[in-house]
């Protein structure tokens, strides 16, 4: 009796060619390299610990160093470090705690920044957040010798900047949201539109509370312990990204109120 060949095994049908696929990082290059950038600057840690203190004393933001009225006391970097440390600052971190909570924050708000921006554009505007920052925290500390090291300004003026259009329908905030790109490129608010939208003015209210709660309580994620919270930073870094915001979007604003409705 013979016996009838067996049939090969079924292979998975193949997509067509027209269909979409999702990309496993869905993250913008921007974003990517900038978080690398953070990663790759952190190995410092790596170094005899009298090179890492002199890593953080050159690129970290020292209010003491622009005090005129001390001409005895100088700190590495000279008078370059005057400039560059209103940015650098903000790719030092004190550990990976420090990095990952900040990090946490890039993600969503980030994220959507960097897409609707484009990378030239979201990099500047995270160097300008940063100097706002260090700028807030001169104002506030003048006399201050220890370094101010984290990226913390720079996110929390992303932060600012994306509840301009966040809470637009079809954001990347929004129950009814097309794909990432399309989500980071809607039509954003005015900030006096914005300022008049609830959920806008619930936001403002819930970062400033919680950062004033933990900067008065001296509450610092993720932070050495000992370290305060350099809170006054974050809100010159949030005020620049809020009110610089337009300065930086290349998408046309929002023409009417329809444009404008909250989901």
């Amino acid at each position: 009796m013979e016996s009838s060949p067996e049939s090969p095994p079924e292979l998975p049908a193949e997509l067509p060619p027209d269909t979409p696929r999702e990309p496993i990082v869905t993250l913008p290059g921007a974003l990517t390299a900038y978080v690398l950038l953070i990663a790759a600057i952190h190995l410092r840690v790596l170094l005899p610990p009298e090179l890492e203190n002199w890593t953080v004393d050159v690129f970290g933001f020292i209010p003491k160093r622009y005090d005129s009225s001390i001409v005895d006391l100088t700190f590495p970097g000279g008078s370059g470090a005057k400039v560059w440390t209103f940015v650098t600052y903000s790719l030092l971190h004190a550990n990976l705690s420090h990095i990952g909570f900040n990090v946490l924050w890039l993600l969503p708000f980030g994220s959507a920044l960097a897409r609707r921006f484009g990378a030239m554009r979201f990099f500047l505007f995270m160097a300008v957040t940063a100097a706002a920052g260090a700028l807030a925290h001169l104002v506030t500390h003048e006399h201050a010798v220890a370094p101010m090291i984290g990226a913390s300004a720079s996110v929390s003026g992303t932060m600012a900047a994306a509840m301009r259009f966040a809470f637009v329908k079809g954001s990347f905030l929004s129950f009814s949201r097309g794909d990432a790109d399309a989500a980071a490129r809607v039509p954003a608010l005015s900030l006096t539109r914005a300022l008049r939208n609830p959920k806008v003015l619930a936001f403002l209210a819930i970062w400033f509370g919680v950062n004033i709660v933990f900067g008065v309580g001296s509450i610092a994620i993720g932070m050495e312990e000992g370290a305060n919270v350099a809170w006054q930073a974050h809100i010159g870094g949030f005020f620049a990204g809020l009110l610089l915001f337009s300065l930086f979007d290349p998408i046309p604003r929002a023409t009417s109120d329809a444009a404008a409705a909250s989901y």
